[in-house]
């Protein structure tokens, strides 16, 4: 059944419709609330309360737009929101949580320790991102929106979108080659996330 069909379905009371586009798109927020706050009880909490909105908000989604970009939209609004709160709050290094990676059955053990540690280091340069910076990155990179896309999901244009991910990709440029032995091996890494 399609999204349009199912928001239907919830505007006319129907709470296993809801439950439907919450298992459908459960995965996708958290990922977005994880990749975005790096931190799992924060994004549990975001997730939570992006369905709770979504659920109230409901009324207000234009079936013109993709379901999944709406759901998302307020989970980013949500992540950045987070990211203010605790804007001055200083994270040692040890308590940042990693990036998983998935293990192809064909590369070494050496090769996916490899992989690994590079996607570590890839989360902690997304983590000195500014907050405006990385939810663009994020969003393109790792979810392939459209700067369209992009730009409806965070309520700015799609000339600035693109403005914010060249000037986030310089400073994770700049973060990368200030901190990393070999800065080709960790532009591959990211070209590769």
């Amino acid at each position: 059944m399609s999204d349009v069909a199912l928001v239907e379905l919830v505007l006319a009371d129907d709470q296993d419709a809801f439950a439907v586009l919450v298992e459908r798109y459960k995965d996708a927020v958290q990922n977005l609330a994880y990749r975005m706050l790096s931190n799992t009880t924060e994004a549990e909490d975001v997730t939570q309360e992006t369905f709770v909105r979504a659920y109230t908000q409901l009324a207000t989604y234009k079936p013109a737009h993709k379901f999944s970009t709406w759901v998302l939209s307020i989970a980013s609004h949500l992540a950045i929101d987070q990211l203010r709160r605790r804007r001055f709050l200083a994270l040692p290094l040890e308590d940042v949580p990693f990036l998983e990676w998935i293990t192809d059955s064909g590369t070494s053990p050496e090769q996916s320790a490899l992989a690994g540690e590079q996607q570590d280091e890839i989360q902690v340069y997304l983590q000195r991102l500014p907050s405006k910076y990385r939810a663009v990155i994020v969003l393109r990179y790792w979810y392939d929106f459209s700067y369209e896309e992009i730009a409806r999901t965070l309520d700015l244009t799609p000339a600035l979108v693109k403005a914010r991910l060249h000037r986030a990709r310089e400073l994770l440029a700049r973060y990368m080659k200030q901190f990393s032995p070999n800065e080709e091996e960790q532009i591959n890494a990211l070209q590769r996330s």
